[in-house]
């Protein structure tokens, strides 16, 4: 009986049957392939993720009902699941890089990496297609320092088709959006510039021209923080600055990052770093450090 194909099982089913691989990604098939005359899929459903880049020709795909016309350099993204199709053109030629790949058995956020994409864009002579032929070259040869190339390749990739897509969604915002983006910017910066005074959400709404509820929506949309926690974040960063570089004591720091009471700013210390300052301190010096907080 013909064992079937790595990149057509399960996640779990592959990890026992790959070499030199110890830690994801996963990737079981990287190769390019020269399409035969009237070759197709049809109606596929893979229980992994798919790169698939057209080095030359055209090929009509499908995906979970989204029908896109390949050309050279266009790169598509399919997620386990879903269900895609490939026809070539007759009369055209069509030669593909395919790569497939997990991350085992736990979920992974690629939601959350590259959120709804299924066409990545057109990377004809660009450095993705350079990468792409690379991980092909390293995956098909053997021993771990080529497996590891591969693995560090897939992950170089997957974080520039997530910066790229950032890159294009500020290009085609509109003009209100850029100017919200600006205007937010511009609260952030106040924050930095005033980060160990007292948090006045009015001031950042007398700077943004926005409601109090709607600055803090789209605050914590575009920085992942909220006014406040982006606040302690620049205090928790200071504080540890003024430590290693100045030498102050912990009740000096916390003057200086604004906290009155050392005790209020120890506990917001540990619950932010699960550790004491006098704790981190300790472990950059040698010398003993006042136990004061």
């Amino acid at each position: 009986m013909t064992q079937k194909p790595l990149f057509s099982l399960s996640p779990g089913d592959t990890l026992s049957e790959l070499r030199d691989t110890y830690f994801p990604p996963y990737i079981t098939l990287a190769h390019t392939f020269n399409a035969p005359a009237g070759w197709g899929i049809s109606h596929r459903v893979l229980k992994q993720f798919q790169l698939q880049y057209v080095l030359s020709g055209c090929a009509q795909y499908t995906i979970e009902g989204k029908s896109f016309l390949t050309q050279k350099g266009d790169l598509l993204f399919h997620r386990p699941g879903e269900r895609h199709s490939v026809s070539t053109i007759p009369g055209e030629p069509y030669v593909c890089l395919s790569l497939v790949f997990h991350f085992g058995q736990s979920a992974f956020p690629m939601d959350e990496l590259l959120p709804g994409a299924n066409d990545l864009g057109n990377f004809a002579c660009h450095e993705v297609e350079r990468k792409l032929t690379s991980l092909v070259i390293h995956y098909r040869q053997p021993g771990l320092v080529h497996q590891l190339q591969a693995q560090t390749l897939l992950m170089e990739l997957l974080l520039m088709f997530n910066r790229l897509a950032g890159e294009r969604s500020v290009q085609e915002a509109s003009a209100a959006q850029r100017n919200n983006f600006t205007r937010l910017v511009l609260a952030k910066n106040h924050i930095i510039e005033h980060f160990a005074k007292e948090m006045m959400i009015k001031d950042l709404e007398a700077i943004t021209g926005f409601s109090g509820d709607y600055l803090i929506v789209q605050f914590k949309k575009t920085f992942g923080m909220t006014p406040i926690q982006y606040q302690i974040h620049l205090r928790v960063e200071k504080a540890k600055e003024l430590a290693v570089h100045e030498g102050l004591t912990p009740s000096e720091v916390a003057q200086r990052v604004g906290y009155r009471d050392i005790h209020t700013f120890g506990k917001m210390f540990k619950k932010k770093t699960g550790t004491s300052l006098s704790q981190f301190c300790a472990t950059l010096f040698t010398e003993d450090w006042d136990p004061e907080i």
